[in-house]
């Protein structure tokens, strides 16, 4: 295949009650690369919910950060067709790209698919008429992230800018900071920064420079340079984390490890643990997944980065440290 990577990965074992003739097919088509921790523990948390199952799992990486639309439509093609050939028994898909190209072309046929970390709602999909598709929703947890940012310097009242770029799945994101900024009066979003370049972005955030109290790292992939090419988002938030004395936020630990100060995170681990067990339901139990209603992971982990923290002169209370994730270095360290 010339735009997709796909790799098969077989785990053997055996269900105390239930022997197969054959292993359980499972095609994984993640959005992006597989080299990302991010997919790397979202499967990981699928197989854990998944259990002890005789199956074999054919990835397909659609590679969408860094790949133009054509090479993107032209991955998903291969995906769908991996999908009309071999017949899994289910489709386990990662993020928004996915569905958009992949998962709505199977709404109401027989193959039963699963997602996790999507941010658009399930009917925007059209997958609230599809009598074979449920999954996990990726939520950010806005308010916690904040109780964070408090804990470790105390403001009453927050001023903060937001950080995207132009992929469609901040576009939900956004819509539910807003709902959540509606119903406070401690914090408001003085600008919603979109730069197009990533020498647009420098510009930005050096003006922002003691006009807010915190910026909102949030899409921050899809930057050009120069040359035309995506600036990598490490390259992104290191530069930041050199040039900007802004507290920051996100909310992954990818960001935390690589200079944002600190995030109440979304689990990649409780995102495809979820699915994998709603997976389990349909494979084992034989449940519809229409009966099997989307939901959101509740669990969120306070990750800080005390690296970044002493970079801005930050001294964090211990008891904040110690309920937190902490990470002492930074990704790109030596």
């Amino acid at each position: 295949m010339r735009f997709v990577r796909c790799a098969l990965f077989t785990a053997l074992a055996t269900f105390a009650t239930i022997a197969y003739g054959e292993p359980l097919k499972i095609v994984h088509v993640m959005s992006y690369s597989a080299d990302w921790v991010w997919n790397q523990d979202q499967l990981r948390g699928f197989r854990e919910g998944l259990g002890a199952a005789d199956v074999s799992i054919r990835i397909v990486e659609l590679d969408a950060k860094r790949k133009d639309a054509t090479q993107l439509k032209a991955s998903a093609k291969e995906a769908i067709e991996l999908i009309e050939t071999w017949r899994p028994d289910l489709v386990y898909t990662n993020d928004d790209v996915a569905q958009a190209e992949v998962s709505v072309n199977f709404i109401n046929s027989k193959i039963p698919f699963v997602y996790s970390g999507v941010n658009k709602e399930h009917k925007d999909y059209g997958f609230d008429k599809a009598s074979n598709v449920t999954g996990v929703l990726e939520r950010e947890h806005f308010a916690g992230t904040l109780e964070l940012l408090r804990a470790i310097k105390p403001m009453p009242h927050l001023r903060l800018a937001i950080v995207l770029d132009d992929d469609p799945t901040w576009v939900g994101v956004a819509a539910r900071i807003r709902a959540e900024l509606a119903k406070r009066n401690d914090v408001e979003v003085v600008q919603w920064l979109q730069p197009k370049t990533f020498d647009e972005y420098k510009t930005k955030m050096i003006a922002m420079q003691g006009k807010v109290d915190a910026v909102g790292l949030l899409g921050v992939f899809l930057f050009k340079k120069a040359d035309g090419k995506f600036a990598d988002y490490e390259e992104v938030l290191h530069w930041t984390a050199d040039n900007s004395k802004l507290l920051d936020f996100s909310f992954w630990d990818t960001r935390v490890e690589r200079g944002t100060l600190l995030a109440m995170t979304v689990s990649g681990v409780e995102q495809g643990r979820l699915a994998g067990r709603m997976a389990r339901r349909i494979l084992i139990d034989k449940v519809s997944p229409a009966s099997i209603p989307p939901e959101p992971t509740a669990k969120g982990q306070p990750t800080i980065s005390l690296a970044r923290a002493r970079k801005l002169g930050l001294a964090i209370d211990s008891g904040v440290l110690l309920n937190a994730q902490v990470l002492t270095r930074f990704a790109w360290s030596p």
